[in-house]
């Protein structure tokens, strides 16, 4: 070679080399974030998530860019929101609410999808089973059944003792399993009379509170879903206004001034799911990674609310909270 060719040859490497080193040292991954609820009311979720993916050593920025959509709480702005999240080329979506993984499961099916907080993932056909998921899709579910509803039973018994005749306000269009009158079916296993109030748009909620007061409903439990947890605000002063003991099963319901609130950590199923994000950018299948459950539970107690409707909470059950609000 003559040394014309040679420093020619040289250059052209040294010109190459640091875009190349660069282009195989780095990949920002690309992540769409699709949450049921609004920014301004849900956004320590993402948070959590974002949390939970900085102490698995991913820097926004760096190795993530993360793009948010918020359906705040309106089932029929998924299909739109999801589009938009497709069009940017996301490596993997993660999602929350059933409606939400349903509409992410018809419409990205060669994305791998991470779904948070579902009460009932094989029910609600998302997945082949919890040890098995299949498919394209994993994620945390809420893992209601017998047990979360006998809890929220016994709270509103440890509250109004003398209650015989409780509600049960919820959603048919959600899914959930047992289906969500198997609350009642607990209820009246511990001696107690029980009534299903059915909403599914935010004009039935006044209806179904002037029915409770008319049955004289004495306590009342509420189902969470992407309806009632976005009309949370609205729900719980309609509980104030017709002085009802309710009990919610969703946090966020306590933190919104509900009086009790006890269900999975939501936060926490969010943190947790960057350990399947961090599992699949390392290739592992959404296919092979069993749905998790939850292990971080809160119960909240509102002593203001509790004082509005002139109860007084026994100090056990007071001991037992994670966060007590004044």
């Amino acid at each position: 070679m003559n040394r014309r060719a040679f420093v020619v040859g040289v250059s052209a490497t040294l010109v190459r080399s640091p875009i190349t080193a660069r282009a195989q040292a780095v990949k920002v991954y690309r992540i769409g974030f699709l949450e049921a609820g609004s920014s301004s009311a849900n956004r320590l979720f993402l948070d959590a998530f974002q949390q939970g993916l900085r102490e698995l050593g991913y820097i926004a920025g760096q190795h993530i860019a993360v793009d948010d959509r918020w359906a705040d709480g309106r089932r029929e702005r998924f299909p739109g929101l999801l589009g938009e999240l497709i069009e940017l080329r996301p490596d993997i979506i993660i999602v929350s609410s059933t409606p939400g993984a349903q509409a992410v499961k018809r419409a990205a099916k060669p994305i791998p999808i991470i779904f948070v907080a579902i009460g009932d993932p094989v029910g609600a056909g998302l997945v082949a089973s919890l040890a098995r998921p299949g498919g394209n899709m994993t994620g945390l579910s809420l893992a209601f059944d017998t047990g979360f509803f006998g809890k929220w039973v016994e709270l509103l018994k440890e509250v109004v003792p003398r209650a015989v005749r409780i509600g049960l306000l919820w959603n048919p269009q959600t899914v959930v399993a047992p289906p969500a009158t198997g609350v009642l079916d607990v209820a009246k296993a511990m001696g107690l009379k029980g009534d299903s109030f059915t909403v599914t748009s935010s004009e039935e909620f006044e209806g179904a509170f002037d029915e409770m007061s008319k049955r004289r409903i004495e306590g009342l439990i509420v189902m969470p879903d992407i309806l009632t947890v976005g009309q949370r605000v609205r729900i719980v002063e309609l509980a104030a206004k017709h002085r009802l003991p309710t009990i919610y099963g969703f946090a966020e319901f306590g933190r919104a001034g509900g009086l009790i609130a006890y269900s999975a950590s939501i936060p926490d199923l969010f943190r947790r799911a960057a350990t399947y994000v961090d599992k699949i950018f390392k290739g592992a299948k959404p296919a092979d990674l069993p749905v998790e459950q939850p292990n971080k539970f809160e119960l909240i107690i509102n002593l203001k609310t509790a004082k509005a409707l002139e109860l007084t909470i026994p100090s056990s059950l007071l001991q037992r909270a994670d966060q007590v609000l004044e």
